[in-house]
C-alpha cells in the first residue's frame, strides 16, 4: 500500500511541474539605451582627471619630484611616457633611430617599436597590439610611448588610484636580470668611426669625444675635433703632456667646446679659440671604485664610458707580455698607474679567461675602443679584463648633451672647473655665486658638482643681492638628488624674469654622505692650472646658510656653480 502511494504522488508532482511550466510566462526581449557614449562620457571624465596638473606619478610608491619628466593618458586610458623617464628612471637602454624605430632593452628583452605605429615586436617573436600608437611632441621634442601595453617586459604594471590622483608604477618581481651578459654598441649603431691620435699624447680628448659621439648616436652622426679640446682649454698644458676627464668635462661645461673636427682639423698643430661649441654638456656622471655594475649600466642607457688604464704597449705596431695580439686582449695585473684612456663600449661577461696572456682570476671582458686606428685589435676595438688594475677606477659617461641655442647666456667663473674641494669638515654646506645680468633676460637653469654620490641639494634664487645678509633672503626654487657624482644642470620649473644690470645670487645647499669638503671649487693648484683668475668670480660658502665667508678673499678660490639665462 505504502508503495503505491508513492507512486501515485510522484505522478502527481511530475503533473504539477509539466503544468506550472506549460503556464509560465514567455519571456520578452526590450531594448535598453546605448551605453556606449555614457561609458565614451565616463572615460573622458577619467582621462582628463588624470591629466590633471596635480597628478602624482611615482615609480614603486617613490616620488619624482625633481625631475620634470613629462606624463600624459591616452584617450584610450594608456599612460604615455617619454623615453627619457624610461632610460633614466627604469635603467633601460632606448635607441632611438633616425628612421623613427625604438629599441627598448632591459636584461634580455628587445622591444621594438616605431613612431607613428601601434604595433610593437618582443625578441624579435612577440607580436603586441598596443592601444595607443607612438607619438613624437614636435614642441616637446620628445617621444612617448604607451607604457601599459608593454611594461610587463620591462617588470612593471601600471596602477591607477583616482581618489588620490595617483599613478603609480609598480614592479611585477623585485629580483630581476637588469643588464644582458654581453652588450656590444657596434652591433646597434651606436660608435663613431675609429680613429689615430698617431705619437701626441692626445688619448684623453679621444677618448672624451668618441664617449660623447656615441651619446648622440645614432640619431646624430657627429665628429668632434680633439685639436680644439687640447688647444683651447683653461688648462696651461702641452699636447704632449697628456691630460683627463675633468679637464674635458670643464671644457665643454665652460662652451668653449666641442667643435666639429671639420672645423679644426686633427694634426696640424693649429686651432681657432674663437670656434664656438656646437654642443652643450649638461651633464656627465662620474663613477669610480670600479663600481663596474654601475659602469656598464651607464655604458647600456647613455653611450661610452671614458676609462683610464696602464697600456704597456707604446702603438700599435708595439708588443707586451700583457697583450694577445691573436684575440685582441689584453690584462695588466701590476701596480703602474694609468697612462692611457679609452672608451668603454661594452662587455661580454663570458669572454674566457684564457684568452689573455696572463690569466686572470675569471671570466669577463670590457670591450674598448682604442685611439690608434683600425690597424689595432680587432678594427680598433680590443677586450680588457675586469681584472685589470686600472680599468674602471674612474668612469666618465656623458649622459645629457645640450643643443648650442639651449640656454642664450652662461654665467660662471670656474673654467677649469674642478679642481679641489672645499667645506666645514661637514657633509653638508652651502654655497652661493653672484651675478650681474644683462638685459631682458629670464634665470633658466643652474649647475654645479656632485662630487661623490647620493648627493642631496635645494637651490635657491636671491634677487638683487645686496652684500651677504641679503642670502638669508633665499627664495626657494627646487631640490633633487643626485645619484653619482658628475657634473649636473637643473632646470627651473619656472624661468625668473631678471631686472636689467641686476644683481642675483645664485644659491646652492648640498649634502655629500660620507665628504667633509662636499664643494667642487676651481683654484690655482699647481702649473697646469696656473691660468687661474681670481677676479672673474664672486663666490660664498657657509656651513649653515646664515654666516656667509667670501671663497676668493678667505679660501683663494671660485666656486663652481654657474647660472643660465635665457632672452625674454
Amino acid at each position: 500500500m505504502k508503495k503505491l502511494f508513492a507512486a501515485v504522488a510522484a505522478t502527481l508532482l511530475l503533473v504539477t511541474i509539466a503544468y506550472m511550466f506549460s503556464n509560465r510566462p514567455k519571456p520578452s526581449v526590450v531594448a535598453v539605451e546605448d551605453m556606449t557614449p555614457i561609458v565614451a562620457e565616463y572615460e573622458g571624465l577619467l582621462v582628463e582627471r588624470l591629466n590633471a596638473e596635480d597628478i602624482a606619478v611615482t615609480v614603486g610608491g617613490n616620488a619624482l619630484e625633481g625631475f620634470n619628466y613629462d606624463f600624459y593618458v591616452s584617450d584610450r586610458m594608456k599612460l604615455m611616457v617619454e623615453t627619457e623617464f624610461v632610460r633614466k628612471l627604469l635603467n633601460c637602454s632606448v635607441v632611438e633611430y633616425p628612421d623613427g624605430s625604438i629599441l627598448i632593452m632591459r636584461g634580455d628583452n628587445k622591444i621594438m617599436l616605431e613612431v607613428g605605429s601601434g604595433k610593437a615586436t618582443v625578441n624579435n617573436t612577440i607580436k603586441v597590439d598596443m592601444s595607443s600608437k607612438v607619438i613624437y611632441d614636435d614642441d616637446k621634442g620628445k617621444t612617448f610611448i604607451p607604457f601599459n601595453d608593454i611594461s610587463e617586459y620591462l617588470n612593471y604594471k601600471v596602477k591607477y588610484s583616482l581618489d588620490s590622483k595617483w599613478i603609480d608604477l609598480v614592479k611585477l618581481a623585485e629580483t630581476e636580470k637588469l643588464l644582458p651578459a654581453r652588450y656590444d654598441m657596434r652591433e646597434f649603431g651606436r660608435t663613431s668611426a675609429v680613429r689615430d691620435q698617431g705619437k701626441s699624447g692626445t688619448c684623453w680628448a679621444f677618448a672624451s669625444l668618441g664617449a660623447l659621439e656615441s651619446s648622440l648616436l645614432p640619431m646624430e652622426q657627429t665628429c668632434f675635433s680633439p685639436d680644439h679640446m687640447t688647444m683651447c682649454n683653461s688648462y696651461k698644458r702641452s699636447t704632449d703632456k697628456g691630460g683627463e676627464a675633468l679637464m674635458s668635462i670643464a671644457y665643454m661645461a665652460a662652451w668653449q667646446g666641442p667643435v666639429y673636427e671639420e672645423d679644426d682639423p686633427y694634426g696640424d698643430g693649429m686651432s681657432n679659440p674663437n670656434l664656438e661649441a656646437v654642443k652643450h654638456l649638461e651633464e656627465a656622471i662620474i663613477i669610480k671604485d670600479r663600481d663596474i655594475q654601475t659602469i656598464k649600466s651607464a655604458v647600456f642607457r647613455y653611450g661610452g664610458a671614458e676609462t683610464s688604464m696602464y697600456m704597456q704597449l707604446a702603438y700599435v705596431d708595439s708588443v707586451s707580455a700583457y697583450y694577445s695580439k691573436d684575440n685582441s686582449a689584453y690584462y695588466y695585473d701590476g701596480i703602474e698607474q694609468p697612462n692611457h684612456d679609452v672608451v668603454i663600449v661594452g662587455w661580454d661577461d663570458n669572454y674566457p679567461k684564457e684568452r689573455f696572456t696572463i690569466e686572470p682570476e675569471g671570466n669577463g671582458a670590457f670591450i674598448c675602443k682604442n685611439s690608434w686606428g683600425e690597424a689595432f685589435g680587432e678594427g680598433g676595438y680590443f677586450y680588457v679584463s675586469y681584472y685589470d688594475s686600472n680599468i674602471c677606477n674612474t668612469a666618465v659617461v656623458y649622459s645629457r648633451i645640450g643643443e648650442a641655442n639651449n640656454y642664450d647666456k652662461l654665467y660662471q667663473s670656474d673654467l677649469l672647473g674642478w679642481v679641489g674641494q672645499i667645506g666645514f669638515g661637514d657633509e653638508e654646506c652651502y654655497l652661493a655665486n653672484v651675478y650681474t645680468a644683462g638685459e631682458g633676460e629670464s634665470l633658466a637653469a643652474a649647475a654645479f658638482y656632485a662630487t661623490a654620490p647620493d648627493t642631496e641639494f635645494e637651490m635657491y634664487v636671491v634677487r638683487h643681492f645686496e652684500g651677504t645678509d641679503s642670502l638669508k633672503n633665499r627664495e626657494y626654487v627646487v631640490a633633487g638628488s643626485m645619484k653619482y657624482a658628475g657634473y649636473y644642470t637643473v632646470d627651473f620649473p619656472e624661468e625668473i624674469p631678471l631686472d636689467d644690470g641686476e644683481t642675483f645670487a645664485v644659491v646652492v645647499k648640498i649634502k655629500t654622505p660620507g665628504v667633509d669638503y662636499p664643494v667642487a671649487i676651481e683654484y690655482n693648484h699647481d702649473e697646469n692650472t696656473s691660468s687661474f683668475d681670481i677676479s672673474d668670480g664672486q663666490g660664498y660658502i657657509s656651513l649653515y646658510g646664515e654666516i656667509w665667508q667670501s671663497a676668493e678673499e678667505k679660501e683663494n678660490c671660485n666656486v663652481c656653480l654657474k647660472a643660465f639665462t635665457r632672452k625674454r
